[in-house]
């Protein structure tokens, strides 16, 4: 059975050759401390990968299950459950930011933080473009958090089915 550093050194060559590309590829995995897979793209994008070694993009656990975020959410669109959230008015985002319940912003659990998404109500069409900068939600069937004001822009008052299409990096 292999040992862990071989099991990633074995998946690093399989995705990208043993040249100098895969040894990069596996020295940055190993001193950036991520346990998720290595990147499929043959290029890496300092930007993202800025981003990806900040803390709050790190592996994290909640109430006992580990989340893996995204080093690139390119290409990212889901369909799930919103809710909206306000009552913690005030509390620090994961980010570090005061949460402003009357503001435009969002809580998902992988998404690379920050980034922007639009978010679009499938019950009546309503969309709108927010930065997520925080992590949540953590109950069951839930896809995205949105503050109170995302949530009444899009006219939802308790849940509803939306979807999530990433548009870019935040900053």
């Amino acid at each position: 059975m292999n040992t862990p550093l071989e099991s990633y050194f074995d998946r690093s060559r399989h995705y990208f050759g043993s040249g100098l590309l895969g040894l990069m590829v596996l020295l940055t995995g190993l001193l950036g401390g991520c346990a998720s897979e290595p990147p499929l793209s043959s290029s890496i994008d300092p930007h993202v990968y800025r981003h990806a070694t900040k803390a709050y993009n790190k592996p994290y656990k909640v109430n006992g299950k580990t989340y893996y975020p995204m080093t690139s959410a390119a290409g990212y669109s889901e369909r799930g459950m919103a809710s909206w959230y306000g009552s913690e008015s005030g509390n620090r985002t994961a980010m570090g930011a005061r949460f402003r319940p009357q503001g435009i912003s969002a809580a998902h659990k992988t998404l690379p933080l920050p980034c922007k998404v639009r978010v679009t109500n499938l019950h009546n069409g309503r969309a709108i473009d927010v930065v997520v900068n925080d992590r949540g939600p953590f109950r069951k069937n839930r896809l995205i958090d949105l503050s109170h004001g995302a949530a009444k822009k899009l006219g939802i008052k308790g849940t509803a089915e939306v979807k999530v299409e990433y548009i870019s990096n935040a900053d």
